[in-house]
Formats: C-alpha cells, structure tokens, sequence
C-alpha cells in the first residue's frame, strides 16, 4: 500500500504528534508498505527507508520564543510568497495558520507527485485544515487521527487565562470551526481512545459511523525501568508541554506549594524546556518553588529513560487527555502513576492497581496521592511491575500499526460498516 502521512509539526519534542508519526510510520515500513511524510518544521528524524517531504513554514511562534529571525534565512524573499505572506499577516492578529497553510502546501506537494505516484490513502494527524479537502478532491481517500478537539484547549486556556486580556487572545488563536468542518468530511476519523471519541462525536458532530478507535504504542524496548539506577528520594516527575494548560501544571505546582507549606520534602523535576517568561517558570517563581522544581530542557529519549528510572512517582496531572502518552511511558519504565479522572487517563492507569486517580483541577487530591504513595515503597513497587504489564498486553504500536490498517483498507474498498 502506498501511504502518505502528513504532520504539520514532526519533530518528537513537539509532543505526542511527533511520537505518533515516528512510531506508526515505522511499523508501516517494516511490515513492507510504501510510506511517504509530508512534515512541516521543526523537522523530525524519519526511521530509514520512508520518503520524507519537508514542507516549508515560518513557524512564527517559535521564533519568537527562541528569539531567532522570522525571515527565512536561506532565502529572505520568499516571506513574499503568498502562504508565507499570510501566515505572517494571520499571527501578528493572533490567529495560529500554521495548520492551514502546512495543508494547502501538502496539497500542492500530493498534486504535483500525482502524474508518477498516486497514494492509495493519504493520513493526517491532527492538522484538520482545508487542504485536505482539496486532497479529498483529487479521488484520494482520506483519514484523519484526531488525539482530541481543539476546543478542549481553549476552555483549558480561558478556565486558567490570568487576565480577560489573555483569554481573548486565546480566543482569537485557535481555530476550532474550520477543524470542525473538515473533520465531518473526511473518510475516516481515528481516535486514541474511547475518551476521545465521546469528545470528538460531541465537539466536531463526527458520525461514530465514521470513526474507528486505536490505541497508541509505547516503544517499550526503549522505554524500561534501568538497573542500577537508584531513585531520588520523594522524586517526582512530570513530562510534557507544561505552557499547554491542559496539562495542568498550575494544579500540580500548588499541590507542591501546599506540601512544601506541611513540611514535606519533595522535589519534582519537569521534563520541558524552561523559557523564563512561560506560564510554568512564572508559577514556580510566583509560588517560591525554586528549590524543588528542576526543568530539564529538552533531552533524547535515553535521558528521558533515566529520568523516569529515577523518579519514585510520575504525576499526569491533566485536565484532559485524548490518550496520556507520558503516563504510558511511565508504567513502561515500571514507575507508579498519580493522574487524573479527564479524559482517557482512566483507560490508561487503572486506578488502585499501576497508580492513582484524582479528580482533575483539584491540588488537594494531588496532595494527599503523592503523601501516600511517598510513604508507601512496597505499593509503589507493586504499582510499578503492573503498569509495565499492562503496557506490554495493551499498547503496541504494532498493534496500533495493524488496526490503522484496517482503517485504510475499509475506506479504500468503500466500506461503511460499523
């Protein structure tokens, strides 16, 4: 089969998007497909043998984070092209068209491969833009993983705006309609969990005729618990896009302040690049945390590993998750789990038996999960060695790979069952 996935923004440190293409693009590959990646910036490692387009854009945002220059570098007058022009226009009004314009662009590329290689299905992954309609138009079928509705994000983003100013503004970045519309019209909806399809039906009005549930891998070779690395002492750890306030970080940062306030030694240490001005680095500051909060910057997945072999307990403290990737991840590395009852976490960690759930927004419970499980070793242990077995029977990218599959052959034999 030939397959051609697109992912607006490819690179793993990206979040779970990036994950998700390596892993499921790969297990395409090895069981003998043709796999093409149409990826925009920052562009990600592909695994050998899969063609990979790199799709130009601006990436605005970031380079205002990371203070680098928003003209493109290697060519400075191509910020006149008309997709670089509006994307320019659309964020200095506050909009995000990065989705957009990345799905115009892989509608051109797909376009232009048509006269020597035409797909049998074309995937995408999370993008949701017009530009896939254009795709539909060319007689191509097309899938599309939805990981949850933006929607989410921007309740989450106005429940925790500091100010009315802030909440307007996200307002005006997300564009929920146009995801919405395209979401209704494409072939097939795949979804991480049943979580997510029970947001998506009620969010984006999808059929549940059109849409298929597969859960996500773990690389669970990589992702182990480590011999001969001893744990932190009353260490916890969270990994994850904390300026994404679904993650819920202000709750878990005022759990810490509410321990650190009892006398109750604790350290956290989050795996996320730390930019002064964000919402995190701001809280810690805010809520005297300093001295027990430690940010890791990015780092590879075998520094990743370590970190979560030397944890006591991971904290997946989210105020919604189409799946939770880094709770997975963690039980793989036998590490026990406090996360909340949003979204599908609960169809992740089973409550009692790999870690423990707590009602989401709430840094009480949070409090009170961490002060038993600190005090309990032979419950974290137990907890450990069950979230590695329940990672290992439940969540395999070959699996997920199989059943992806089977989606790309119904939509190609016309298929409406259920």
């Amino acid at each position: 089969m030939k397959i051609c996935f697109l992912c607006y923004r490819g690179n793993m440190y990206c979040g779970g998007q990036g994950i998700y293409m390596y892993y499921l693009t790969r297990e395409f590959q090895r069981m003998g497909h043709e796999v093409d990646v149409m990826v925009g910036p920052p562009y990600p490692e592909i695994a050998e043998g899969i063609r990979v387009h790199k799709l130009e854009s601006l990436n605005l945002y970031d380079c205002s984070i990371e203070g680098r220059s928003w003209l493109p570098l290697e060519n400075p007058y191509r910020i006149f092209s008309p997709f670089n022009l509006f994307e320019f226009a659309a964020t200095k009004m506050g909009m995000f068209p990065e989705m957009l314009t990345f799905s115009l662009r892989a509608y051109q590329r797909v376009r232009q491969l048509l006269p020597g290689h035409r797909f049998d299905v074309v995937h995408d992954n999370q993008c949701l833009a017009y530009g896939l309609l254009l795709i539909k138009a060319l007689n191509i079928p097309v899938v599309g993983t939805i990981h949850h509705p933006l929607p989410i994000d921007l309740k989450a983003d106005i429940v925790q705006a500091r100010h009315v100013f802030e909440a307007i503004r996200q307002c005006l970045f997300y564009p929920p309609m146009m995801q919405g519309i395209v979401a209704r019209m494409l072939d097939r909806v795949i979804v991480d969990s049943w979580s997510s399809a029970e947001e998506v039906g009620g969010v984006f009005k999808v059929p549940e005729s059109k849409m298929r549930m597969v859960y996500v891998g773990v690389d669970t070779d990589a992702f182990r618990g480590i011999d001969g690395h001893g744990k932190r002492a009353n260490s916890l750890i969270v990994v994850g896009r904390t300026e994404d306030r679904k993650k819920g970080i202000l709750y878990l940062l005022q759990a810490l302040r509410l321990l650190k306030s009892d006398n109750v030694d604790i350290n956290l240490t989050v795996v996320d690049n730390v930019i002064p001005e964000n919402f995190a680095p701001k809280l810690v500051k805010e809520y005297g945390l300093g001295d027990v909060v430690k940010f890791t910057g990015r780092v590879s997945t075998d520094e990743l590993v370590r970190e979560y072999s030397r944890a006591e307990i991971a904290v997946t403290a989210s105020v919604y998750e189409g799946f939770g990737l880094p709770a997975a991840e963690a039980m793989a590395c036998e590490v026990p789990v406090i996360a909340t009852r949003s979204g599908a976490l609960p169809e992740v960690v089973k409550d009692g038996e790999t870690g423990i759930l707590v009602p989401p927004g709430d840094p009480f419970a949070l409090a009170r999960a961490i002060k038993l499980l600190q005090a309990d070793e032979h419950l974290r242990r137990r907890m450990g060695s069950e979230g590695r077995r329940r990672v290992e029977k439940c969540f395999s990218w070959e699996l997920a790979a199989k059943q992806t599959l089977s989606v790309y052959e119904e939509v190609q034999s016309g298929s409406n069952h259920t």
